[in-house]
């Protein structure tokens, strides 16, 4: 799996209620959801995020309630993935169910800024900043969780599954 997208950049500690608001989870549409993922942090986000674009943040991210409408928010909005320090425990495990693929890089500099330019290779292992020239390694995902990811989460996968 390959993604190439523009970076969005957060900080530590970005919870769901940040990722998505509570206010607006009286409906399960993610598309809906999706036209306010963010806004408290970043007003922008929704209105300028584009398909493929890609999260980085700091340590923690997810953190906070086991909504399943977070990381479907940002996935619907178009993040192609999301790279961090780390993910709270349960926000990993709702985006490995929806198919959205994360990237923990453990605790270290991150030298990547909003409006980069990042191309993640899961099979190769590597990212690169293109707008620097840096590559880093990336931790391969295990190829089930990569195996979901690509039919669009742990549903779809099961149904395949069941079906051999």
């Amino acid at each position: 799996m390959k993604f190439s997208g523009k970076v969005w950049r957060y900080g530590d500690n970005v919870d769901t209620d940040v990722i998505i608001p509570a206010r607006y989870l009286n409906t399960a549409n993610m598309k809906e959801l999706a036209a306010h993922a963010m806004e408290d942090i970043d007003p922008t986000f929704a209105g300028k995020v584009e398909q493929g674009d890609i999260i980085v943040a700091g340590k923690n991210f997810g953190c906070g309630s086991s909504r399943e409408h977070a990381p479907g928010a940002l996935k619907a909005a178009g993040v192609a993935c999301v790279v961090a320090e780390s993910f709270a425990r349960i926000f990993y495990r709702n985006a490995i169910n929806i198919g959205l693929p994360l990237i923990e890089l453990g605790e270290g500099d991150i030298n990547i800024n909003a409006g980069d330019t990042l191309v993640v290779d899961l099979d190769g292992g590597v990212a690169e900043n293109t707008s620097t020239g840096e590559k880093f390694t990336v931790p391969p995902l295990p190829g089930f969780i990569q195996d979901i990811a690509k039919v669009g989460g742990l549903v779809e996968y099961t149904k395949q599954q069941l079906a051999k």
